[in-house]
């Protein structure tokens, strides 16, 4: 099934319509456009730079003065901040009837904030962290979950120059150390305990080790995690200041408060890779770049506009917060919801989404997977009359979750399925609503990202896997590793591959007629006998079983040995691999259920992808964000210790290895 376009007036047609008068060029269709966009670097972002009007007090020199990767200069001599593009809205949308925020989650009736409120508090607040002594380059960290008063700080912390980072509550404390002893902060907002899965989690004992062990804190403001859930100064025994969020956050601002300009390049915020492999990337980026990638991602490739409703589902260690929060960006109202997106059953978010008239919905590919799984028809729980659009990431998005969403969700929604990361807070790869949608493939590469498939030895491949790479430099890039003083760390992160070349970890499709496939992680991949497999496919053709609610497979190579394949499967309550397969009876046979998963692989991909062996687990190894620990369980099943590939404190279910460090020492013994 190919879904037609939509909308014939989306954003992004609003804006090349702008471009091709005021630029007298003519593009005959998207792949045009974009081709453009990657060509005149300086063209394109500066058309950026005037159609969403960024306010700067003094002009740029030129747009990029070097195209180098790393070390591209972009906009020099212009001041921004982040703050500033988000607050200008204040007025024209509070006149327009439209709130800031609207805010759900568990032990939370629906609420909203609106524009004036959210500038007043930001201001206040901006005014008592330069009274604590904050200063421009500072950083300011949040333990915090998905909650207005995070946005509220975020926004104040960037508005003085300050260099925001934030970690979810759910992370541990040595998890959460890893990162921000890096940074050295000088403020930490944080709550005592949140609300999750029914429940309230206490934090206390994790705030008290967290003061205890950055000693440059000089103050704490404290957060209620949740409705109804007290802060307690008094446990903080010694070390900061301690104020709460409320005194803190409501006063009045110093006379002629405003956001203060800083260089273009001036940074932002500090976000990190997963940290499961090892110590987490400490990640930079600027003011600059993150406004105009943000501006570019949400209204011109997400078609979202200042009166759309904007939701992505997310925690705040994930990226995905980030590009909520960057609705504001551009004046829209952002719907944030705190708690499990499955408690108490998977119907949750979507009563959320109708009851705020989301109109952009967007989630973890894996969430779509777990509704579709759990039987969930969520046009008939919730009103979905002002949904128009999906949104996907994280991982890819089967062929079955794109049907599912059309049945029931609704025949014409626009599955928007978006690809990049952390790295450069931004997308690769993206949608385009005047474009058809191809079940299973994305729809485009966005503009200004000049990215391809190469193979091992930089040639470009059309129609065939090969390494996502992106061959020219784009703003939202890092700036640097915080602490990586010469650059090599960073270097080697992102350029040791093909040196000037952006290589991104992903396998990756190009089609003819410009659509994108990711098939997974390009170190996970999957080589059987010289045919390379990225993981995705294995997962979509099992996944799509009704036995199967999840897997994970890594392919084991030992040196003087055969290669070993196992897949881990997730069963449904009530089967077995031993048991029939309702699912494998097509031809009259019923088969069991490993026969029939083996005969789903050979036949989607090939007889050399069916697994040496398919072994039951409780549960799939995932990061805080949801994706699928693959290379740390490879490393964990060649033989490397647990303590040196694996950091609990930074996944989401840390109990799942206590199966695979049994399975791996079992083996190991049998070698």
């Amino acid at each position: 099934m190919t879904a037609e376009p939509a909308c014939s007036t989306s954003q992004l047609s609003q804006y090349q319509e702008w471009l091709e008068r005021r630029s007298a060029q003519r593009f005959r269709d998207y792949q045009s456009l974009w081709r453009w966009s990657v060509a005149d670097l300086e063209g394109f972002w500066g058309s950026l730079w005037d159609y969403f009007a960024v306010q700067s007090p003094s002009e740029y020199q030129r747009v990029l003065a070097d195209p180098v990767m790393p070390g591209a200069r972009w906009f020099e001599g212009a001041k921004v901040n982040y703050a500033r593009q988000v607050l200008r809205h204040v007025e024209s949308a509070h006149q327009a009837g439209r709130p800031a925020i609207i805010f759900g989650g568990e032990g939370r009736e629906l609420g909203e904030l609106s524009w004036p409120e959210l500038s007043a508090r930001v201001a206040a607040l901006a005014t008592r962290l330069e009274a604590m002594g904050v200063e421009p380059g500072d950083r300011v960290a949040a333990y915090l979950p998905n909650i207005p008063e995070t946005v509220i700080a975020f926004l104040a912390t960037v508005s003085v120059g300050a260099v925001w980072s934030v970690c979810s509550p759910e992370m541990g404390p040595v998890s959460v150390l890893d990162r921000l002893r890096q940074i050295a902060p000088k403020v930490l907002f944080s709550c005592q305990g949140y609300r999750y899965g029914g429940r309230e989690h206490e934090r206390s004992e994790v705030v008290r080790t967290l003061v205890a062990e950055l000693p440059t804190l000089t103050d704490l403001v404290l957060v209620p995690g949740a409705p109804g859930m007290a802060i307690d100064p008094d446990s903080i025994m010694a070390g900061p200041r301690v104020t709460s969020f409320e005194q803190a956050s409501i006063g009045q601002p110093a006379p002629g408060w405003e956001p203060r300009w800083v260089p273009f390049e001036h940074p932002l915020w500090i976000v990190y890779s997963s940290g499961t492999t090892g110590m987490p990337k400490p990640i930079v980026h600027n003011h600059g770049g993150v406004i105009l990638e943000a501006l570019k991602l949400g209204v011109l490739q997400n078609d979202i506009g200042p009166e759309d409703r904007f939701h992505w589902y997310t925690t705040t260690g994930w990226i995905m917060w980030n590009c909520q929060v960057g609705g504001l960006l551009g004046g829209t109202t952002i719907c944030i919801f705190d708690g499990n997106p499955g408690w108490p059953d998977w119907s949750t978010l979507w009563r959320f989404v109708g009851a705020a008239g989301v109109t952009f919905f967007g989630a973890g590919a894996a969430y779509y997977a777990a509704c579709m799984k759990a039987g969930v028809e969520p046009n008939e729980v919730a009103d979905l009359s002002r949904l128009g659009a999906l949104g996907a990431t994280g991982s890819p998005l089967s062929i079955e979750c794109y049907e599912w969403g059309y049945r029931h969700v609704r025949p014409d929604i626009w599955w928007c399925v978006i690809s990049g990361g952390t790295d450069f807070a931004g997308a690769f790869i993206g949608g385009n609503r005047d474009l058809p949608v191809v079940p299973g493939q994305m729809q485009c590469r966005c503009l200004g990202a000049a990215v391809a498939a190469w193979s091992d030895d930089g040639r470009e491949l059309i129609d065939e896997v090969g390494e996502l790479v992106c061959t020219r430099p784009m703003p939202s890039m890092p700036l640097y590793l915080w602490g990586d003083m010469d650059g090599e760390r960073y270097r080697q992160s992102y350029f040791e591959m093909f040196p000037g070349v952006w290589r991104h970890g992903d396998w990756i499709r190009i089609t003819a007629d410009g659509g994108a496939i990711i098939y997974g992680r390009s170190d996970t991949t999957i080589n059987r006998l010289g045919i390379r497999m990225g993981t995705a496919e294995i997962y979509r053709a099992v996944e799509a079983l009704p036995e199967v609610t999840d897997s994970l497979v890594v392919d084991l190579e030992y040196l003087g040995r055969e290669s070993y394949m196992p897949l881990f499967v997730v069963l449904r309550e009530g089967a077995a691999l031993d048991a029939p397969s309702p699912s494998g009876n097509s031809s009259g046979a019923v088969p069991d259920l490993a026969t029939h998963i083996k005969a789903v692989i050979r036949a989607a991909l090939s007889a050399r992808h069916v697994p040496d062996e398919i072994l039951p687990v409780p549960e799939i190894p995932r990061t805080l964000s949801g994706k699928k620990l693959e290379l740390p369980i490879r490393r964990l099943l060649l033989g490397e210790p647990p303590e040196k590939v694996l950091n609990r404190d930074a996944m989401g279910n840390p109990a799942s290895l206590e199966w695979f460090i049994d399975f791996a020492r079992r083996r190991a013994e049998r070698q």
